[in-house]
């Protein structure tokens, strides 16, 4: 395989060392994105050694409401010079993300030239599904059937896609990855004695469920006076003067931090004791892998699909269900309960489990999928 087409919305800093290495792997890899970065992270755009093109994109901002309650704004893209580019690249494979014109364009290609390998990479599970409308779960069927293999992120993302009609046998496995190597290789910072260091990185979004965990750990913290716990929460979003706004009781001190760039993240989280992902919704959840690379044990939603693949409970952290105020309460209280050798090997065993999700790891497996299980026509 020697030309890979790779179609996306933008390339992210923690996916840049995976496409670096996919590009060792398949000879050429061009990456074709529909914008630098969008408009609601705070990263700043970068693509490392990648070779990147910026496609003529309509962009639609969209605002809607999960069933699970929040509201939430994303943005939908519409490249609509994917043949074009397609047919001056004329690549031997593509690798096309999520299931909307970009992936139908792909299929389109791929109709015209019998000998293109369509590998449609589906980040999604099935509690982000849920709320889909009608018109999707029509559509989705049909463009799936197009490709040779399906990338996923995890089981239930394999669930899902094997509900529309994909063959098990057309399902990999490709998790989120990240910088594994530079997130262990920062020393850790000890605490003051007797706090626990609580640590959120992200966006301050309703889908995230910051306020509905902070309303948890306060009541924790005034039923436990004796105890003290920090909680730094660092990002940007449409939330942050609620979230600056916080009151809790004195042993509870919640500092809102600026937006952290990527390559400061790892000192971040070298200061933290415990990272905490409340999230009401989230196909994968990258911070996950970040803060296991980093030694941390995870407290984490269950609807984060990186919680459910990563997080065992007592060995890698402590797993809830938001929502259920007592569950969460349960898994907040044997977290800040736990001792410092306990979370220190919880961290060692973290920091161990996720070498299974290096880029280079992931990229062996989306290489292997662009050579695997060919479509019968």
């Amino acid at each position: 395989m020697s030309r890979v087409a790779l179609l996306t919305n933008f390339v992210a800093p923690y996916r840049v060392p995976l496409f670096e290495a996919l590009h060792a792997r398949v000879g050429q890899l061009r990456v074709f994105a529909s914008t630098p970065v969008e408009a609601n992270r705070t990263w700043r755009p970068q693509s490392g050694l990648l070779d990147v093109t910026m496609q003529r994109t309509i962009t639609v901002r969209k605002h809607w409401r999960d069933t699970a309650g929040f509201a939430d704004t994303g943005y939908v893209h519409f490249p609509y010079d994917t043949l074009a580019q397609l047919r001056r690249f004329r690549p031997d494979a593509i690798i096309s993300s999520e299931l909307g014109l970009r992936t139908a364009l792909a299929a389109v290609y791929k109709r015209q030239h019998k000998n293109v390998r369509l590998v449609v990479w589906a980040t999604l599970s099935e509690h982000t599904e849920g709320s889909r409308g009608l018109l999707r779960t029509l559509v989705r069927p049909r463009l799936l059937r197009c490709a040779d293999v399906v990338l996923v992120n995890g089981d239930s993302g394999a669930r899902y896609v094997t509900r529309l009609g994909v063959a098990r046998e057309r399902v990999a496995l490709a998790p989120y990855t990240t910088d594994v190597a530079a997130f262990q290789a920062t020393r850790r910072v000890p605490g003051p004695p007797g706090t626990v260091r609580l640590l959120f990185a992200g966006m301050f979004v309703e889908r995230k469920g910051l306020l509905p965990f902070l309303a948890v750990l306060r009541r924790w913290a005034e039923t436990h006076p004796g105890r003290m716990v920090t909680f730094d929460i660092a990002g940007d979003g449409p939330l942050k003067a609620a979230l600056e706004g916080f009151g809790g009781p004195r042993n509870l001190i919640v500092r809102i931090l600026d937006p952290v760039p990527y390559d400061r993240l790892p000192a971040l989280y070298a200061r933290a004791d415990v990272f905490v992902l409340p999230t009401l919704a989230d196909e994968w959840g990258v911070v996950v892998n970040e803060a296991m690379a980093a030694g941390l044990p995870v407290l984490g939603s269950r609807y984060s699909q990186a919680v459910t693949e990563l997080v065992t409970e007592d060995e890698t952290g402590w797993t809830f269900t938001p929502g259920d105020d007592e569950n969460v309460y349960n898994a907040l209280d044997r977290a800040l309960t736990s001792t410092v050798d306990a979370r220190r090997r919880m961290g060692d065993v973290a920091s161990t489990r996720i070498l299974e999700l290096t880029p280079d790891r992931i990229a062996d497996r989306i290489a292997e999928a662009l050579c695997l299980h060919p479509q019968s026509s």
